[in-house]
C-alpha cells in the first residue's frame, strides 16, 4: 500500500491561512479606529494617560477655574457699581426735587426784602410819632414777619442764603456784575451785594450777585 502524505493545500493549511488574514485584518481595523478618533488622548504603553498628558490637562483645568473667578468677580463689581448709582440717583431725587419749587419762591422773597427796604426808608423821612410814620411802621412790620417766615421754611429744607458782604470772592457761589476801586476793602473781595444767593443741600441754585474789589 502506498502511503498518503498530506500537503499543506489540505484543510489544515487553508484553516492556519484563514486565521492569519483574519488577524491582520483585525489589526488594521484597531489602527484605523485610533485615527478616526483623534480626540481620544494618547496612552501609554499601559493603556492609561502619561504623566506629562496628566499634567497639561491639570494646567487647562486650573486656567478654565481662574477666567471663570475673574469673569465672577467682574460682574459681582460691576452689579456693586450699579447698585451704588442707582441708590446716589434716588438720594439726589429725593433731596433736589423740589428744585424747581424752591426757584419760584426766590423771586416772593427778593420782592419782599425790596418792600421792607422801601418801608424803611420811607420811615426814616417820616416825622416820628405822625399818621404816616404808624402806616409804614405798620406795613414794614407785615413785611418782616412774612420774610422769616419764609425763612424759617427755607432753613427746614436745607436751603441756605449766601450773603457774601465783605467776603473774599468765590467763582463757585457768586456772580461777579462788575469791579470796582475800594481803597477800604481788600482786593477780590464783595464789597456790595445785589442779590443774594441760595443753596438747596450745599448746592447752587443761585449765585449770588455781588459786585467785587479790584
Amino acid at each position: 500500500m502506498s502511503d498518503i502524505k498530506s500537503s499543506g493545500n489540505g484543510p489544515s493549511g487553508q484553516t492556519k491561512a484563514e486565521d492569519s488574514k483574519s488577524e491582520k485584518k483585525t489589526f488594521e481595523i484597531l489602527v484605523d479606529d485610533e485615527h478616526d478618533h483623534p480626540e481620544l488622548s494618547p496612552l501609554d504603553e499601559e493603556g492609561s494617560l502619561g504623566l506629562d498628558d496628566v499634567l497639561k490637562r491639570l494646567d487647562e483645568a486650573e486656567d478654565a477655574v481662574r477666567k471663570h473667578q475673574d469673569d465672577v468677580l467682574r460682574v459681582q463689581a460691576e452689579m456693586q457699581n450699579l447698585r451704588r448709582r442707582t441708590e446716589q440717583d434716588i438720594e439726589k431725587a429725593h433731596k433736589f426735587g423740589q428744585e424747581r419749587f424752591v426757584t419760584e419762591l426766590l423771586g416772593v422773597i427778593d420782592n419782599l426784602e425790596r418792600a421792607l427796604e422801601s418801608a424803611m426808608l420811607d420811615e426814616a423821612e417820616e416825622a416820628q410819632g405822625s399818621s404816616g410814620y404808624d402806616k409804614v411802621k405798620a406795613i414794614r412790620e407785615g413785611v418782616d414777619l412774612t420774610l422769616k417766615s419764609l425763612v424759617d421754611c427755607f432753613t427746614k429744607f436745607s436751603i441756605e442764603v449766601v450773603d457774601p458782604l465783605g467776603e473774599p470772592f468765590d467763582p463757585l457761589l457768586h456772580q461777579a456784575i462788575s469791579t470796582q476801586e475800594n481803597p477800604n476793602a481788600e482786593p477780590n473781595s464783595v464789597t456790595m451785594v445785589m442779590q443774594k444767593g441760595y443753596l438747596l443741600h450745599g448746592r447752587v441754585i443761585r449765585p449770588a450777585m455781588v459786585i467785587v474789589s479790584k
